[in-house]
């Protein structure tokens, strides 16, 4: 009797305390994926799974918030020039790398010179080429002097892609090997293909983190996800297939986040080679694709048909493009002009896990190109694999998922101008586009841009270099006592970073 007494009254006065007279409860988000990061270099990674990773470890100057608007990161301030010709950045005083140094202007300096250099092969390089040289006056300001105004380059500057990283990490060498970051969480453990283990950064600037960390599992397969988070295994999952999104609200205890984002699935086709170079092929192949038929099949119709520029501030309606009505008639009579009526054979890669609807895309276009001849092969293949042959520009038709951008120019310069580092992917280029872009590069007036980049949707669609087919959603599922997420457009996971986990 007297030891139950002496236990309760234990129990009340920690009550009366608070929750600081016992040790806190671990929260460590439990959480699953399906397809692994294929490298840990911010300024080189391309794919989708990378940057979901990178994006928690590392931080930009600025970010993109879930309106679409820029927001601070590493800067608390930035401002142009009048002539525009010089933008300047404040950064936060408090902000420091997961090992305690704190952030420097030179270390700024230093990423961006790594990025723009060519050795460096940064994915995001000529987004950053008017950028002249970069002055670093006292201990918490950059200047970037610039070679011209350039409208665009504070979104290109919000990508992990232009992460600011220690400049003694560039002089040792040590990126892509070794992960330190400014960013809310801190890479402990990484076993590609298998699993990795996040803690908070107790030095990020940006807040307290509401987790001790995140332990993510790469479970390749999706179904095998949902039952992880139906046995209470994951609290949290990113799913990419609509199937499996869609079984999700079926659950008790699970909640499903659906959020359109402003990647886009799209063909791409090497117009450098073969029966691709001759334009009315390409017109051809635009013709006589079904993008709604390619949605429904491959999405379950989870999406929207879209021409290039999928930000809502510069959609063009699909009904204006060139040939986004099916028209079988037409890519006959095309193929017939350009002398090939009797059709020509070709491959289309698509990689496994990335999208996951890829190889139901690629069997769909097949069987739409088979109607005008053309018969096409599809090599599947593992996700690194793809992206070597991709960045290579190895293939003649691609089945991708790229990233959009919140602007046209951020989002297309290296494919669509000829400095673009990534113009050898894109597989073609005429005057035009390179004339649209640097123009649409330098306009500051929003309605002309609008009319500029209205122009290039029109253009690019008409020449078919690839064939645009729609974009979807992002997907996160989780448990009940996940709270505080919010989605955001550009897919980010950034989000995590205020997440808490309860009973």
């Amino acid at each position: 009797m007297g030891r139950v007494q002496i236990i309760a009254s234990a129990v009340a006065i920690a009550a009366a305390l608070g929750a600081s007279a016992m040790p806190a409860a671990a929260e460590t988000l439990k959480m699953a994926w399906s397809q692994d990061a294929t490298g840990l270099d911010p300024h080189k990674q391309t794919a989708f799974s990378s940057i979901r990773l990178l994006e928690l470890v590392y931080e930009p100057l600025l970010r993109t918030d879930g309106e679409l608007n820029l927001a601070p990161a590493i800067a608390t301030s930035w401002e142009f020039s009048e002539d525009g010709k010089t933008l300047t950045f404040k950064l936060d005083p408090n902000a420091k790398f997961s090992n305690g140094d704190k952030v420097m202007p030179a270390d700024v300096k230093a990423s961006f010179e790594r990025i723009l250099d060519e050795a460096t092969s940064a994915a995001a390089r000529s987004n950053f080429l008017s950028i002249e040289s970069i002055d670093t006056p006292d201990d918490e300001t950059v200047v970037f002097n610039l070679s011209q105004p350039d409208v665009p380059l504070l979104t290109a500057m919000s990508s992990i892609n232009a992460a600011i990283v220690p400049a003694s990490a560039i002089e040792a060498d040590t990126l892509g090997t070794e992960t330190i970051g400014s960013g809310p969480f801190v890479l402990e453990n990484w076993e590609p293909n298998a699993s990795e283990t996040l803690k908070a950064n107790a030095n990020w600037a940006g807040g307290k983190v509401g987790l001790d960390g995140i332990d993510i599992s790469v479970l390749p397969d999706e179904t095998a996800i949902l039952a992880s988070l139906r046995t209470g295994q994951v609290d949290f999952a990113l799913i990419n297939d609509p199937l499996v999104a869609t079984l999700v609200p079926s659950n008790p205890g699970l909640t499903l986040d659906r959020e359109p984002v402003l990647s886009y699935h799209v063909l791409q086709l090497n117009a450098e080679e073969g029966a691709m170079k001759e334009l009315k092929v390409r017109q051809a192949i635009s013709c006589a694709i079904d993008r709604q038929d390619v949605l429904d099949a491959a999405l379950l119709g989870e999406g929207e048909v879209t021409g290039p520029l999928t930000m809502p501030a510069y959609a063009t309606d699909p009904s204006e493009l060139f040939c986004y009505s099916r028209d079988l008639d037409k890519a006959k009579a095309l193929m017939k002009e350009a002398g090939y009526e009797d059709g020509f054979s070709a491959t289309v890669i698509a990689a496994t896990g990335e999208p996951p609807t890829a190889a139901s895309e690629a069997q769909v276009i097949q069987s739409q190109l088979g109607e005008i001849g053309i018969d096409l092969d599809i090599e599947m293949m593992e996700l690194n694999v793809y992206i070597d042959r991709w960045l290579k520009g190895d293939f003649d038709m691609a089945v991708a998922l790229n990233g959009g951008r919140t602007d046209p120019y951020t989002m297309y310069n290296r494919y669509w101008t000829k400095d673009g580092n990534l113009n050898h992917v894109a597989h073609y280029i005429d005057d035009e586009l390179d004339t649209l872009m640097n123009e649409g590069r330098v306009e500051t007036d929003l309605e002309k841009r609008k009319e500029i980049f209205t122009t290039f949707s029109k253009h690019i669609t008409e020449v078919s270099p690839w064939i645009w087919l729609y974009t979807g959603y992002s997907y996160t599922a989780s448990s009940d006592k996940v709270k505080g997420f919010e989605a955001n457009p550009t897919g980010s996971l950034f989000g995590l970073s205020a997440v808490t986990v309860g009973e």
